[in-house]
């Protein structure tokens, strides 16, 4: 059984490898995919997620077997940083274990300060390691009725400034844009604090219909001029470009893996039985 998969689709965007430790999420998105994904009711999917089946021993067994040069996504399905099982022990020994086999890594999570409690194996990877947060809303009371069960905004993006501070390099995901007001505002909350490095703007995708409101083209425009003359790193999704055509972007900027994470040197890995070490 492999546990380390490439993406297909939009996905793929995201990042040329994925990894996803758990089933099911505490954070309760009312937009969230992944109960259809898994063909899951949202009351059988939503709550206190549990570890996949013998997935550390898998993980292991993927990393033995092939070399990753290119960023491993943590993760698309569920959050590894949620009010989980095991207060996300399997996130922090997944972690070891790629930075053992000098994978590259992307952590993608909306579960705050929850992320801070392995800023020390973040540091193991160097340059390495790419770790973010999906930004939503800026209105706390909005926030909590998207996402009622993620970290509220003041903590998301608090976690992101600690991080860079602490010279781990940090990316933001505007994905899904309920309200463009409001990513628009974060975007520039960011841009004051100074506390990403890259990000990663789409659109919010065939939810009830809202997005077929939307000015993509307004949108897009006034988030891309912010975002140049800060001379940040930037990726704009193919679902936003096809909605905002006569916004002219850069090579770069429509690039999935421009700015992804690659494997670096090491000195060469013993195999051994690592699991029992961490």
């Amino acid at each position: 059984m492999s546990i380390i998969y490439e993406p297909t689709g939009m996905a793929k965007e995201y990042s040329p490898y994925a990894c996803n430790l758990y089933i099911g999420c505490s954070h309760c998105c009312r937009y969230c995919y992944a109960p259809h994904t898994l063909q899951r009711t949202a009351d059988n999917y939503f709550g206190v997620p549990q570890p996949r089946k013998d997935v550390l021993k898998y993980l292991e067994m993927d990393l033995k077997k092939k070399r990753f040069d290119k960023q491993i996504l943590l993760s698309f399905i569920g959050d590894v940083y949620c009010k989980n099982a095991d207060n996300s022990q399997t996130t922090r020994t997944a972690l070891k274990l790629l930075d053992y086999y000098n994978a590259p890594v992307a952590v993608l999570s909306k579960g705050g300060t929850r992320m801070l409690r392995d800023i020390d194996v973040f540091k193991e990877f160097g340059e390495h390691i790419t770790v973010g947060s999906t930004l939503t809303f800026l209105d706390p009371v909005k926030s909590k009725q998207w996402e009622p069960g993620a970290a509220v905004p003041e903590d998301r993006l608090e976690t992101l400034l600690t991080l860079h501070n602490a010279g781990i390099r940090t990316f933001a995901s505007f994905e899904p844009v309920v309200e463009p007001a409001e990513s628009l505002r974060l975007i520039e909350r960011t841009l004051k604090d100074d506390s990403v490095d890259h990000y990663k703007v789409g659109k919010l995708n065939n939810y009830k219909g809202l997005d077929k409101g939307i000015d993509w083209q307004s949108f897009l425009a006034e988030a891309i001029v912010m975002l140049r003359e800060a001379g940040k790193q930037i990726y704009i999704k193919k679902c936003l470009r096809d909605l905002a055509p006569n916004v002219q972007l850069f090579e770069d900027e429509i690039d999935p893996e421009r700015y992804i994470v690659r494997q670096g040197e090491k000195e060469e890995i013993v195999f051994q039985q690592t699991l029992e070490c961490f």
